[in-house]
């Protein structure tokens, strides 16, 4: 069996060196790197040095070197299939079946690098040329200076629809299918299925090229100048070279920086991380147009153990910490969290540089509050607790949060610090008889555990392995899993339904409806069509849309959607409810959409987890999850109150 460069690679960057090697050398920390007692030689003093930056190990003793895969064939006798094998499964990909086949794929992979850096220089190019005066000057009234136009290889895209194309089509070996891969291109189909032209995605547009890890340009984002475009922000559709949720915005750029000063800084936008290189700051990164995932969040712990989150201070940006503060809680391990720098209402780390300097920025860096603090912050903001109600409510929720933590040293830690704050809070008279871990587990566990009663075995622990088998097994007979699929589809359709309803939507909620992550292949088509169509189309009718999605091959999808029964109750979706009551309804379903979703790839989570480790305080967990996950499904009731009862007309 073969494998490919690039899947060779993927397993390189998600496996640091310390963590195989450290199965068979005791490691100590010393600033970047670990040292220990070289494997391969008998030696009394450290020479042995592993770099997870670097991804190789190396003993100045012996002058043995290599990465994760060399090391397990020399230490275990292993070939290199069994190897890879082996370590495929412990980065969480599936092996590839490797065939003339993926061979071409690897081959076609390479000259769409080829593609996508062609795009960058042109763009680069249009940018310093009469067609890019509009880009240069905005980038200038930005405050950048030329040498930070070059570093990050800013550039421009002509209004033209298809300027990038005819350029690039004019040299040998650019395809018109390569670009339309590349994500560079939109193709369409006509009424009858015939492929009309396609045409340039990104036009009129300042373009900020996006890399990978080795610095190859993979997408773009593109921002718009005209006050008129539908979408502020464009970025390249996913592609064979770009996954937006793996990578990180200048990933290549800061990794050397971020090693040097064992620090890493994540801010929300493009701009925002070229403002802070060009003050000095260089170790700063950005996700890509989405939250922080956990994939994410793994490559930020690879470039420093508590990368700093600077996020903007208005309502978005506390959100975005504190739903990036939650979704850390289940990766945390010893030595690895996250810090969250609060920047003042209304700044981002663009405008507090530009208006206040580089100085007072590095000042508010070294302010950053630990993910503790923002935890305690985000569960007892505007909370009330004068009554026993409201602090059993305020348990509760800091007992949920903590039951999110997998490690158990570090939810005990967690457990400690909150019962600390909650005797401050609540003052002398506050005695807690239990402990807010205790809690989070006993509740789910007492209660299930009643339910499925059964003669005790001798054996504590087959009797825990037991119940465990029984809660799985409860989950797959009930269909929990699967239903909670079939409940996202179900949300899936709601949001798709009301923007067909309701186009306009789409000038004002574009990201929202775009950045959704749908779980149904064909309905995220569907949803990438209606964002394509609008994007081409200044004002979007009802009518028209649904007479484009019908003639590209969308009718018996739209046929579902408007003849599911189970959303006659949702009132705001339907073609005449108000403006004020689609909106409102819109957010309640995007919100508990996001909730809905986040806890159902937490339980998936809980249960592979449960299938390796049965414990009492995994399952516990893994019940906690379950009866919020049926709670949050309860909620969903049909909003009513939204437009008018009857007269509902038929979307055609």
């Amino acid at each position: 069996m073969g494998f490919t460069p690039d899947f060779l690679d993927e397993i390189r960057n998600r496996i640091p060196v310390s963590d195989i090697v450290g199965r068979r050398v005791k490691l100590a920390r010393k600033g970047r790197e670990s040292t220990g007692l070289c494997p391969f030689h008998n030696e009394k003093t450290p020479s042995f040095t592993v770099n997870d930056d670097k991804g190789f190990y190396h003993c100045f003793g012996c002058g043995a070197h290599g990465d994760i895969i060399k090391f397990i064939m020399e230490t275990e006798g292993l070939s290199f299939p069994e190897t890879v094998e082996r370590l495929t499964g412990q980065a969480g990909l599936a092996m590839p079946e490797y065939s003339p086949e993926d061979k071409k794929r690897t081959d076609q992979r390479k000259s769409l690098y080829d593609v996508m850096e062609m795009a960058a220089k042109y763009f680069e190019t249009q940018l310093v040329a009469q067609t890019g005066s509009e880009g240069l000057g905005y980038f200038t009234r930005r405050g950048l200076v030329r040498d930070t136009l070059k570093k990050f290889r800013l550039g421009y895209s002509p209004e033209g629809r298809t300027a990038l194309k005819d350029s690039l089509m004019s040299r040998e070996g650019i395809t018109e299918d390569m670009m339309v891969e590349a994500g560079l291109l939109i193709r369409v189909e006509d009424e009858t299925g015939a492929t009309l032209p396609s045409y340039d995605r990104f036009r009129g547009r300042v373009m900020f090229p996006i890399t990978d890890r080795q610095g190859r340009v993979v997408a773009f984002g593109g921002r718009a100048l005209s006050e008129k475009a539908k979408a502020k922000y464009l970025n390249s559709p996913e592609t064979p070279l770009f996954h937006k949720g793996r990578l990180l915005y200048n990933l290549s750029g800061a990794r050397k920086s971020s090693y040097d000063k064992g620090r890493v800084l994540v801010a929300e936008g493009y701009m925002d991380v070229i403002v802070m290189a060009q003050a000095g700051f260089t170790n700063a990164v950005a996700p890509l147009g989405t939250a922080v995932t956990e994939e994410q969040i793994a490559e930020l712990w690879r470039l420093a153990p508590e990368p700093l989150m600077c996020f903007d201070g208005d309502k978005a940006g506390i959100r975005a910490s504190y739903k990036v503060a939650e979704r850390a809680l289940p990766l945390l391990k010893a030595g690895h969290s996250l810090r969250f720098v609060h920047l003042p209402e209304g700044e981002d780390p663009d405008s507090f540089i530009s208006g206040q300097g580089a100085k007072a920025f590095h000042e508010l860096l070294d302010q950053g509050q630990p993910l503790v603090d923002t935890l305690w912050e985000m569960k007892t903001r505007n909370v009330a607790a004068d009554t026993p109600e409201q602090r059993a409510g305020l348990e509760q929720s800091l007992s949920e949060t903590l039951s999110e933590i997998r490690n158990k040293t570090i939810r005990g830690y967690y457990d400690k610090a909150f019962q600390e704050r909650l005797s401050k809070l609540l003052g002398p008279a506050f005695v807690a008889d239990h402990s807010l871990e205790n809690l989070a587990q006993n509740q789910a566990y007492k209660k299930n555990h009643t339910e499925y009663s059964h003669k005790p075995y001798p054996d504590k622990h087959k009797a825990k392995r037991f119940e465990a088998d029984i809660g799985i097994k409860k989950l797959k007979d009930t269909g929990i899993l699967k239903a909670a699929a079939a409940a996202g589809i179900k949300r899936e359709r709601l949001l798709i339904l009301t923007v067909l309803n309701h186009p306009w939507m789409l000038k004002e909620h574009h990201e929202e409806f775009a950045t959704a992550d749908f779980e149904s292949g064909e309905l995220d088509k569907l949803r990438c069509e209606i964002i394509d169509v609008s994007l081409r189309e200044s004002n979007l009718e009802r009518k028209s849309l649904h007479r484009h999605l019908c003639e590209i091959g969308y009718g018996k999808a739209l046929e579902v959607i408007f003849e599911q029964g189970e959303f006659k109750a949702e009132w705001f979706a339907w073609p005449e409810a108000a403006p004020e009551d689609v909106e409102q309804g819109w957010f309640h379903v995007v919100n508990r959409y996001r909730r809905v979703s986040d806890l159902e790839k937490d339980l998936k989570a809980a249960e592979m987890e449960l299938a390796e480790n049965m414990t009492e305080e995994v399952y516990a967990r893994f019940l906690a999850l379950k009866t919020a996950l049926e709670n949050a499904k309860g909620n969903e009731a049909s909003i009513d109150g939204y437009g008018i009862a009857s007269g509902r007309e038929k979307f055609t």
